[in-house]
């Protein structure tokens, strides 16, 4: 990593021996220990309800960590030192006078204090009023809370509301685990600091673009979750939302927290409302039947474990957006998500307008477009599809599509990619707030979502069937078709 800053902190991870803290959060603080950015004296404290020790947390993180950990990357010297730093404490999160542990914990720590709220929303501000009452809040404390912060514009300001009462917003750390994977970082670099794009980035010479963040798997588990969130809640209105805004927001006067924040507002502002009378050419709702994935037969949404057999949750969302300002007026943003879709991919396509004037033959003038893709996952990387001379006496000027590609675990052979949740940890104990959402973007992003979805109950806008391990409902071809164009993967580039 770049910046070899030493911190000293505290951390408390509230629900600790939860799916989160075990496949993410000790992961990525294994890695900042062996990056050497955790100073010799910071401490965790992992808080769960569960009956346990400390010796035997710190005996379930260790096998963790050697199933998650590549072994080139496991080293025992580097665990021993990690685990050592790792306590446990049984904690009933409702019960302030357990907190009083807490506190004797903080007694005498010259650290910052970090609270990792890795428990569901309804407990944020239970946990942070204990945590006062305790008085181990001071200006300094750092809070990170995940999402979905609320499951509407009106829950959403209840959660912020209750947080808002201990502490300040520049001490509250509201994460999207996209926002800290490196090419989303570079994003901002790729636009704002190099002019052969900046100069670019408008209706003048962009046609449009997609965004696709496509999930194979199916519900794992997670039913009692998701069929009250559903695919909209769970994924529109937050990551694929702040990937469109990093995309589509002016430059930032400067690289603070509340500069770029401020033109992510702007763009949310700008989006033009899905009502019912556009419903049908800009929105199409699906939901997954039984199919075929990684080879092997998969149930429908229906028939998953625990399901709801009258469920009207979707789990694909496909959704033609428009941006009502100067630089986006007639640019479409085609965005969809999904599960059990035919692999896992999250990718952006920016998809440039052709020569005013075309000179070269016409059987190939539907070439004639460049194209960026930016990879989030699997690979993280770029590539920029341009045209050029086919090779050879006989080509003539016969026209080649070809790339020119940038792939992160290539090009930078001698450094690993980090981890999305080590560089936003690492920034948590920085006191950076950049690559963290503000409230007012929460809920703009709710407004914007919540009349989607009041519209589809009112209008009703039917759920499409298609089958796991295709890319959606036929709909949602016909959603980028009807404007004479083609999802990415179907156009044969």
């Amino acid at each position: 990593m770049e910046d070899h800053v030493k911190t000293c902190s505290d951390l408390m991870i509230f629900g600790a021996l939860g799916d989160l803290a075990r496949r993410k959060l000790f992961p990525a603080l294994y890695q900042l220990e062996r990056s050497g950015l955790l100073s010799r004296d910071s401490r965790i404290l992992a808080l769960a309800r569960r009956q346990t020790t400390t010796a035997e947390v710190r005996n379930q993180v260790s096998q963790h960590l050697r199933e998650s950990i590549p072994e080139r990357e496991l080293e025992a010297a580097t665990l021993k030192q990690f685990l050592s730093r790792l306590e446990y404490c049984r904690l009933d999160f409702s019960d302030a006078d357990d907190f009083e542990a807490l506190r004797q914990w903080r007694q005498d720590s010259g650290n910052v204090l970090i609270v990792y709220l890795a428990t569901p929303p309804d407990m944020y501000g239970l946990i942070a009023r204990n945590l006062r009452t305790a008085d181990c809040c001071t200006a300094q404390t750092r809070v990170v809370v995940e999402k979905p912060i609320g499951h509407d514009l009106k829950s959403s300001r209840n959660i912020n509301d209750q947080l808002a009462e201990v502490f300040n917003e520049d001490q509250l750390f509201r994460i999207d685990h996209y926002l800290g994977k490196e090419t989303v970082q570079n994003l901002i670099a790729l636009r704002f600091a190099n002019n052969l794009f900046s100069s670019q980035w408008d209706q003048n010479h962009i046609s449009h673009v997609e965004i696709t963040v496509a999930e194979s798997v199916g519900i794992e588990g997670r039913w009692g979750y998701f069929d009250q969130a559903g695919q909209v809640r769970d994924m529109i209105q937050n990551h694929l939302l702040q990937l469109l805004c990093l995309i589509a927001m002016d430059p930032p006067a400067d690289l603070s927290a509340d500069s770029i924040r401020d033109e992510k507002v702007k763009v949310l502002k700008a989006l033009r409302p899905i009502t019912p009378d556009i419903m049908e050419t800009h929105l199409v709702r699906g939901q997954y039947s039984a199919g075929a994935s990684s080879g092997r037969a998969v149930p429908a949404y229906l028939e998953e474990e625990g399901a709801n057999r009258s469920s009207s949750t979707e789990t694909f969302v496909a959704l033609k957006v428009e941006i009502e300002n100067w630089r986006w007026v007639g640019v479409p943003f085609y965005i969809r998500t999904g599960k059990r879709l035919p692999e896992k991919l999250s990718q952006i396509v920016i998809h440039f307008k052709p020569a005013p004037h075309y000179i070269f033959d016409l059987d190939q003038k539907h070439l004639a477009h460049n194209r960026l893709i930016i990879r989030l996952q699997p690979d993280e990387g770029m590539t920029l599809q341009i045209l050029n001379k086919d090779q050879g006496l006989d080509k003539g000027m016969r026209l080649r599509q070809g790339p020119l590609e940038l792939t992160f675990s290539e090009a930078f052979e001698t450094e690993r990619i980090p981890d999305a949740y080590e560089r936003l940890l690492w920034e948590v104990m920085k006191g950076n707030q950049y690559l963290f959402v503000r409230r007012d973007e929460v809920e703009y992003a709710w407004r914007w979502v919540d009349g989607i979805i009041a519209n589809w109950n009112g209008r009703g806008a039917p759920l499409k069937r298609y089958a796991a391990g295709t890319w959606g409902p036929v709909a949602s071809i016909a959603l980028i078709t009807r404007d004479g164009r083609s999802w990415y993967e179907d156009a044969g580039y």
